[in-house]
């Protein structure tokens, strides 16, 4: 009875999300206007679907999904440049033996968990009808332009965070960057715009504010208890996870690793692992004009990946408090890079030097 229940549950999560991410190879070709150059990144639109596949050299790299099931728009799913999947599929697309918690854990995607008192973060499908005033959700309002140049894609969209009754906190212009770098691994840069449209209040919380949703492979391994699919997509409670071919390790810029990086501050922070027979780098690179600058890392070896500056008092037990504000009218920006590295395993040197270049230090 308690494996039939949780696979009604995570059959009805997973329905909510039908359309999410590319549907196949193949969709489009990369354009080679008349100057000879290639433009490696395109874009193909679905309304119906209310989501933007992101093809790189006319193969699935990522997709914009924006349905409203989602509470918040993501990068779903995310892959090396061999097609490797870097994020949990679960639930939207499950797999076989990955977790099954945190279902708001979606892809690649940035909100925070108190905004005048709403949270942005945890916000799901799950959340019971009867405390649902106490979450916000981020709306998809306009795709403003898409732009295909060489190694480099950029579509630029704006958002609006909004309470529960529908009333708008935040207007939110991003431009994502999607790039092929020099030695043929990939990143994303996000230029975030948040301006208040009215007085807002970041009270200071561990969950927030880019995040990202591992695959299984790059989990730490680990001996808890805890619940998985299977082949099949149903959910089963084991004793002991199985840990084959969990290979995840975090290390920080400042030398912490392991689940020793939770809490600590840093300018980058590597996720190092092993995706069927590929060594992969997962890096997420803070920018020095960030807000709360160096973040703090609320990375998990359970598959959260995330930068937190906003969330000090929370994450530094006490030592340093920020509880960010902007008063109506006012802005703040977040720039954040994510390196997706495949074929080795980049070393601190390398990461610091595409810090440097990112960060203009």
């Amino acid at each position: 009875m308690k494996t039939a229940t949780y696979l009604m549950s995570a059959l009805i999560v997973s329905a909510a999300f039908v359309g999410c991410g590319p549907l196949q190879s193949g969709q489009s070709k990369s354009s080679q206007p008349q100057d000879g150059q290639v433009d490696r990144f395109s874009f193909v639109e679905h309304p119906e679907r209310n989501s933007i596949d992101i093809l790189l050299d006319g193969q699935p790299y990522t997709a914009y999904c924006y349905a409203d099931s989602l509470k918040k728009p993501v990068l779903f799913p995310l892959r090396t440049k061999g097609g490797n999947f870097i994020t949990r599929g679960w639930p939207v697309q499950p797999r076989a033996n990955e977790r099954t918690d945190h279902p708001h854990h979606i892809g690649l995607w940035f909100n925070y968990g108190d905004v005048n008192g709403l949270d942005f973060w945890n916000n799901s499908t799950s959340i019971p009808t009867e405390k649902r005033m106490g979450y916000g959700s981020i709306h998809h309002a306009a795709v403003n332009r898409t732009e295909s140049n060489g190694n480099s894609g950029v579509l630029d969209v704006t958002k609006y965070w909004l309470g529960p009754q529908g009333d708008s906190l935040l207007k939110e212009d991003t431009r994502y960057v999607f790039h092929v770098e020099a030695d043929s691994s990939t990143s994303i840069e996000l230029d975030i715009k948040l301006t208040a449209l009215k007085d807002v209040s970041f009270k200071d919380n561990k969950e927030g504010v880019l995040g990202i949703r591992l695959a299984r492979e790059l989990e730490h391994p680990s001996d808890q208890p805890a619940k998985f699919t299977d082949a099949n997509g149903i959910v089963t409670e084991v004793t002991q996870a199985n840990n084959d071919g969990v290979t995840g390790h975090y290390v920080s810029s400042e030398g912490a690793e392991g689940d020793d990086v939770w809490g600590t501050r840093g300018k980058w922070v590597s996720l190092n692992g092993t995706i069927k027979g590929e060594d992969v780098s997962l890096v997420i690179l803070d920018h020095s004009g960030n807000p709360g600058y160096p973040t703090y890392w609320h990375a998990r070896g359970y598959g959260l990946f995330a930068a937190n500056p906003l969330g000090q008092k929370e994450l530094s037990g006490g030592k340093d408090v920020l509880n960010f504000k902007l008063d109506n009218g006012a802005s703040t920006r977040f720039r954040y890079k994510v390196l997706i590295h495949a074929g080795n395993k980049l070393d601190a040197a390398a990461i610091n030097d595409r810090f440097r270049e990112f960060s203009g230090q």
